[in-house]
């Protein structure tokens, strides 16, 4: 099968909070260097990782760095990582809306993309009339944009307002005509970044189903990225995992959001720092792990044990009010439900010191298999204001009972499996 996007070793550089190199005498050295003395750019050289929960080391930062993977034509990607990963950097070097600092890109045929709400849109332009300019853009003469100009029409839901101008849209039809446009005129790859959690259920439904058929059933390329889990893993045969800048894996999509779930730990259930992971104001985590109750963090862990969270934290200074919530999510990546220290921890104030917090969970509530969970501390010296917040900070998973009952080794649906009481009596 033929090749339809390659990227060699591709890097891209800024420099943080100015454009090009910032000053009249970098700018000529980089000229003189390259043009002239056919040398390495020496601002290449530097930089910074692109990591932004640390601060930074240079004036230079590389957005993506060594980025060296091929898409094969009518392959669906999905792009994931954590904000600030280089997934709409990477998005935007396929567009062509800024190019590479360094390596090569190739594509073959015309990329439709919609990267963020209203790209490609001129706002005093009616809808019709962006259609008519965008598949102008992409190479389609006129005939072949009318053709397609029901379709899209219908598609988008946007009838009432096709020749409104696109300025008064709200959000929502701007995500639903750019997606209509981007998805009909007939590209052979197609770009989609997370816009479409703008849109409501009905229309991603709608905009999921689309891409399908543009891969399935067209043979047409599809990169998408989303941080919903369930999207990706429903749409995505292979994936890519971007983080700090620089592609940590790739591979077929269900391990790889395994792993995206997981992240890198040794042990996936469990983080002890040396050296405290500092929030604001004071908090520092020392140590976080899922356990059977009473048992160690390396223990099997099973559906039938009663398991508990254990948090261990400082506080450099006193606190008024002060909770710690999780987000628990199942396997896709969805929220299944937040608990929190609330009621007695929220309520008492905290001196500065040294604290151990535990969230006793039920056996018999989990289904058994994998589980994350998001990790946030807040404290309300007047407005609420977050300390720290980690997502998909810890993993778990959950082995099935000993011994099945009944004999039945199959999984029940869902992510809970609580265990209610029956009451049965004869009546006749």
């Amino acid at each position: 099968m033929a090749t339809a996007i390659e990227f060699n070793h591709v890097g891209k550089q800024y420099r943080l909070g100015l454009v090009s190199t910032g000053t009249i005498s970098h700018d000529l050295n980089r000229w003189w260097q390259t043009a002239i003395l056919r040398k390495e750019d020496p601002y290449l050289k530097i930089g910074s990782v692109n990591d932004r929960t640390q601060k930074a080391d240079s004036d230079y930062v590389w957005a993506l760095r060594d980025i060296d993977f091929k898409v094969e034509q009518g392959d669906v990607v999905g792009i994931i990582g954590k904000n600030g990963a280089g997934k709409s950097t990477l998005l935007k070097l396929l567009s062509k809306v800024t190019g590479p600092t360094v390596g090569t890109i190739r594509a073959r045929g015309r990329i439709a993309s919609l990267l963020e709400v209203g790209t490609g849109f001129h706002p005093e332009m009616t809808g019709r009339e962006n259609i008519f300019m965008n598949g102008a853009i992409m190479g389609m003469t006129k005939q072949e944009i009318a053709g397609k100009l029901d379709e899209i029409v219908a598609f988008s839901g946007c009838e009432k307002y096709i020749d409104t101008p696109v300025k008064r849209y709200s959000s929502g039809m701007t995500v639903r005509l750019g997606f209509a446009v981007a998805a009909h005129l007939d590209p052979e790859i197609l770009v989609v970044d997370e816009v479409l959690a703008v849109g409501d259920a009905e229309f991603q439904k709608k905009a999921i189903g689309k891409m399908q058929d543009v891969s399935r059933g067209e043979g047409r390329t599809v990169l998408f990225v989303s941080h919903n889990m369930t999207s990706v893993k429903s749409l995505c045969k292979h994936g890519i995992i971007l983080k700090d800048g620089m592609l940590l894996d790739s591979g077929d999509i269900d391990p790889i959001v395994t792993r995206y779930l997981r992240g890198d730990n040794d042990i996936d259930n469990y983080k002890v720092y040396n050296e405290p992971l500092k929030g604001k104001n004071g908090f520092e985590l020392l140590e976080i792990g899922v356990r059977p109750k009473g048992g160690q963090f390396t223990d099997v862990m099973r559906v039938t044990d009663d398991l508990e969270v254990v948090i261990r934290y400082r506080l450099t200074q006193p606190h008024e009010k002060f909770w710690i919530t999780m987000h628990m999510k199942n396997e896709q990546g969805e929220r299944m439900f937040s608990t929190g220290g609330g009621g007695r921890c929220y309520d008492t104030r905290h001196e500065a010191g040294e604290y151990e917090q535990i969230c006793h969970l039920p056996k018999d509530f989990f289904n058994w298999g994998g589980y994350a969970f998001d990790f946030m501390a807040f404290s309300q010296p007047s407005n609420i204001e977050c300390l720290m917040s980690e997502q998909d900070f810890i993993s778990f998973t959950l082995a099935n009972r000993a011994v099945a009952i009944g004999g039945w080794m199959g999984k029940e649906p869902g992510d809970i499996t609580p265990k209610f009481d029956y009451t049965e009596k004869k009546l006749s």
